[in-house]
């Protein structure tokens, strides 16, 4: 299936002849047949025609829109996925206590360990002594295995992340110096460009709980906020350093990006990524998604990552259905 990303300002997206094609403003057209695609993601001032939105609602096509910057707008898509039953099941879990707090401790210990692990590949090549912080984070998943509440252990993801954040910054080419996390606005490359990561996988994780037939706002671990898919937050933690801290890392130490990729915001505060780095960052992401892999503990053979997140998500519905935490597995970097 193919995921169609359109960050060219002044782009339209149209469809014809069984086709989704993308006009630039030079005259180029790109176009893919209608039957493999599955998400269209619209970054800036990008034109979607109404054949096209109603194509993708017909065909259940997701449309995502973003700022230029990467900020989240909205989608679009049908309503063809929506399981009651699914969701009622998925609703009343929010009482139980105890399979929240199992789950949790599952994709927080899950989140921990694969942040340990890119600490200590990424500081053989530096020679930076991660040592006693990755002592500090093993520390902290003992503590999670002992926490008596979310509240509790969301403490001691945060402690990790704070070592985490703080070592990464060493691990870094100082050409592009990081001295920690910062978001909204993202003040470094490093910062940036995670913060757009996160925003498409978080979008991707939402389209496949959609998939299910579940709602991405019905969460197990982060407290409910308004306008905000919880379930989806939940689920991306074990992912975030996986698949976006590294190829942010491999990327600005490879040299694939330089400084001059990178631009402060005129009409507001921040970094980010120019064109030419946007697209590249982007068709490095995609790379990483369809990359093959043997992370998961419950298959013999290689899968995508993407194939490995609607693996995830399936176990999650077996988790729901069955409401016994043990039917998840989280991923788990070696």
């Amino acid at each position: 299936m193919s995921y169609l990303y359109v960050c060219e300002q002044g782009a339209s997206i149209g469809v014809a002849e069984n086709r989704f094609q993308v006009k630039y403003k030079d005259g180029m057209l790109r176009s893919i047949p209608a039957e493999t695609l599955k998400v269209i993601e619209v970054f800036g001032n990008v034109q979607v025609t109404t054949q096209c939105l109603a194509e993708c609602l017909k065909r259940g096509v997701n449309i995502i829109f973003y700022s230029t910057y990467g900020a989240y707008y909205g989608r679009l898509i049908s309503t063809t996925h929506v399981n009651v039953q699914k969701q009622r099941k998925q609703a009343d879990l929010g009482k139980n206590e105890k399979f929240k707090l199992a789950f949790s401790k599952k994709i927080i210990d899950a989140k921990i360990r694969n942040q340990v692990v890119i600490l200590r590949r990424y500081a053989r090549s530096s020679h930076a002594d991660v040592g006693r912080a990755v002592d500090e984070m093993h520390y902290m998943c003992k503590k999670v295995q002992n926490a008596g509440s979310i509240e509790q252990l969301m403490g001691y993801e945060g402690t990790a992340a704070r070592k985490y954040f703080q070592v990464l910054g060493q691990l870094i080419e100082p050409e592009f110096a990081f001295e920690g996390r910062s978001r909204r606005p993202p003040m470094d490359p490093f910062n940036s460009m995670i913060s757009l990561g996160y925003s498409i996988i978080l979008n991707e994780i939402y389209g496949k709980i959609e998939g299910k037939g579940l709602n991405p706002y019905f969460g197990v671990m982060h407290k409910d906020r308004e306008k905000h898919p919880t379930l989806a937050s939940d689920l991306m933690e074990e992912w975030r350093a996986v698949l976006i801290d590294t190829t942010a890392l491999s990327m600005l130490n490879g040299h694939e990006l330089t400084t001059e990729n990178f631009y402060s915001g005129i009409d507001q505060p921040g970094v980010f990524l120019e064109k030419e780095g946007f697209k590249k960052y982007i068709q490095k992401l995609e790379t990483k998604f369809r990359t093959q892999n043997k992370y998961l503990s419950y298959v013999e053979y290689s899968v995508s990552f993407r194939q490995a997140l609607n693996m995830q998500i399936n176990q999650f519905v077996k988790a729901i259905e069955t409401e016994n935490v043990e039917e998840y597995s989280p991923i788990l970097i070696r």
